[in-house]
C-alpha cells in the first residue's frame, strides 16, 4: 500500500474522531484512494481498510468501553440518524452504537451500505442514499 494512501486513511480516520469531517466526505475520499470496504472493530479497537488487492491498514478505533449484550436496531438506527442530522460527533455515535449492543461493522463502498452487528450475528443493514 502506497504511503499516499495510507496518509488519506489516516486522515479519514483522525478527522472522524475530531468531529472535523462528515461520512459522505470520508466515502468520497476513500474512493479516491482506491478503498473498496472498512471494518470498525469495537472488541479490538481499530479500524481496517481493504483495497481490492488485499492489502489493508490498521487505524486505533475510540472504541467504546462496554458493549451492551443485547443488540437493538432500532437504538442504532437512532444512532444513524442522530449523526446524520449531526447532534452528535463519530465518538457519541460509537459510544451510543455500544450501547444497542453494536460490536462493530462493515462499510462496503463498492456495495452501498454499512452492516451494524450484534454479539449474537444479529444486524441492521444502512444502504447509502441515492446517487443524485
Amino acid at each position: 500500500m502506497t504511503e499516499s494512501i495510507v496518509a488519506v486513511l489516516h486522515e479519514c480516520s483522525r478527522r472522524s474522531h475530531d468531529g472535523t469531517i462528515s461520512f459522505p466526505e470520508v466515502v468520497g475520499k476513500l474512493i479516491g484512494a482506491g478503498v473498496e470496504s472498512y471494518h470498525a472493530d469495537y472488541y479490538r479497537g481499530e479500524k481496517t481498510y481493504y483495497l481490492p488487492s488485499g492489502e489493508s491498514h490498521v487505524e486505533p478505533l475510540a472504541a467504546p468501553t462496554a458493549i451492551a449484550t443485547e443488540f437493538t436496531a432500532g437504538d442504532v438506527v437512532e444512532a444513524l440518524r442522530a449523526i446524520q442530522r449531526r447532534e452528535i460527533d463519530y465518538v457519541e455515535f460509537l459510544g451510543r452504537t455500544a450501547v444497542a449492543g453494536c460490536v462493530g461493522y462493515i462499510v462496503c463502498i463498492t456495495g452501498r451500505r454499512a452492516i451494524y452487528l450484534g454479539r449474537s450475528g444479529d444486524n441492521y443493514v444502512e444502504h447509502f442514499p441515492s446517487r443524485p
